[in-house]
């Protein structure tokens, strides 16, 4: 991939060496600034086989301080509980004629949150929300009995994360802006929410490697203990 001036001379700033995490934090926020507020990614590259199921991590969490973006979200839920899901945020909530709405092609929604008692008829979008990730699913805290408490913390920024087939997991843990204590706290909440997370059958070495960057940043190895 082409690079541009910004970025090669910040990759010039940057080592291969793990530093700490205020470390990292006061790297990218020093980066070469840009015409928007850049998001602050974490990737955790973990001793995990992807394709053995039960060493897949997948989740979600809900950091302490956001990720300063607000996401669309919709709720597959009972008639009689669709007021009180649009109340807490979601953009449309409701079953029959939502899930014929998203038959018809309408995905403009970030996360959707559905009751298990209407699963039955939300089950048939797996071909429409499957590949794009937005099938509601009970690991990612997607498909729950407190529909309006789920859509309330998804609205919000909580995170969700799964393994990719290379064991890396990717996640938005904030923004440039942020002061760093806040950037520090919610990275160190992912950092820890993922080791709690290790397979009972992941043998030797979990983390791996972790590595922090911004939207348009390159990226700084750091140590998951500082």
């Amino acid at each position: 991939m082409a690079r541009g001036k910004r970025y090669r001379k910040e990759l010039e700033k940057t080592t291969k060496e793990t530093v700490s995490i205020p470390a990292a934090v006061e790297k990218i926020k020093k980066f070469g600034s840009t015409n928007f507020d850049q998001s602050v990614e974490i990737v955790m590259h973990l001793g995990i086989d992807p394709k053995q199921a039960d060493q897949m991590i997948r989740g979600s969490i809900a950091l302490p301080n956001g990720i300063g973006k607000a996401r669309k979200v919709i709720a597959f839920c009972e008639d009689s509980d669709a007021e009180a899901a649009k109340s807490a945020g979601a953009v449309e909530a409701g079953t029959d004629e939502l899930v014929e709405k998203v038959t018809a092609g309408w995905t403009d929604f970030d996360v959707a949150i559905a009751s298990p008692k209407v699963m039955g008829k939300v089950g048939k979008l797996g071909r429409v929300l499957g590949p794009q990730g937005k099938m509601p699913s009970p690991k990612n805290g997607t498909v729950t009995p407190d529909v309006v408490n789920a859509v309330k913390e998804f609205a919000a920024g909580k995170v969700e994360y799964r393994n990719d087939s290379g064991g890396n997991v990717h996640a938005v843990v904030g923004k440039v802006s942020f002061d760093q204590k806040k950037l520090l706290e919610n990275i160190r909440a992912f950092i820890s929410h993922i080791m709690k997370s290790r397979p009972s059958s992941v043998k030797g070495v979990y983390i791996k490697k972790i590595a922090l960057s911004a939207t348009m940043s390159p990226s700084v190895l750091i140590n998951a203990g500082s």
